[in-house]
């Protein structure tokens, strides 16, 4: 009786292990079909998108094209390119008032100081000049031509100080210092400069 049983139990053992080793084929086979029937798909979507994604990159390249022509022609017309701006400073001078209209009407406005390198490289001009900062509007709170309100400054020592009266507009008077600003009378004739965000 143990041998048969014992026969029995080999039988069983090797039909399960044939059981167990076909259902892994079965399963590896599967596999195998989803894998090459996910790779058609997406090669076939690949396929279909891209005409899509040529039209996209002429577009962008015509859209730098573009870019680079406008850029050349601002050159062309005196403005200089700095850290994606264009500037343009005058050759005359004028009030703030004015001066600002000037750069609205060239499609641009007073330059704002957004940082260190903008703050050195306006001072490399080596003039005074009028910057698009005032606290016209509210004494003491000095805002850009924007609306926004002053966060990073080059105030030079014991300035913005309304010494005269109404010192309204800001310009860049100490050039040869980085703390250069002044605020000074808005009616003061002062070269000035337009920046063109790019």
């Amino acid at each position: 009786m143990d041998c048969e049983n014992g026969a029995d139990t080999s039988t069983r053992k090797r039909k399960l292990c044939r059981l167990v080793v076909l259902s892994f084929a079965l399963l590896c086979i599967l596999q195998a079909t989803l894998n090459i029937s996910l790779r058609l798909a997406f090669y076939s979507s690949d396929t279909t998108t891209t005409p899509d994604c040529e039209a996209i990159i002429k577009n962008l390249t015509k859209q730098q094209d573009m870019k680079m022509n406008e850029l050349a022609c601002y050159i062309q017309q005196g403005w200089i390119y700095f850290n994606h701006s264009l500037y343009y400073v005058s050759s005359t001078k004028n009030t703030w008032n004015d001066s600002r209209e000037d750069c609205l009407q060239r499609g641009a406005d007073l330059v704002i100081i957004n940082s260190r390198e903008e703050q050195n490289f306006i001072r490399e001009f080596k003039t005074r000049t009028w910057i698009g900062l005032t606290d016209a509007e509210k004494e003491q709170t000095w805002k850009w031509v924007d609306g926004t309100t002053l966060t990073i400054s080059f105030w030079d020592t014991d300035e913005p100080n309304s010494l005269v009266r109404d010192e309204d507009c800001a310009e860049i008077y100490f050039y040869r210092r980085e703390n250069s600003w002044n605020d000074t009378p808005c009616g003061r004739k002062n070269v000035w400069i337009c920046e063109k965000k790019m």
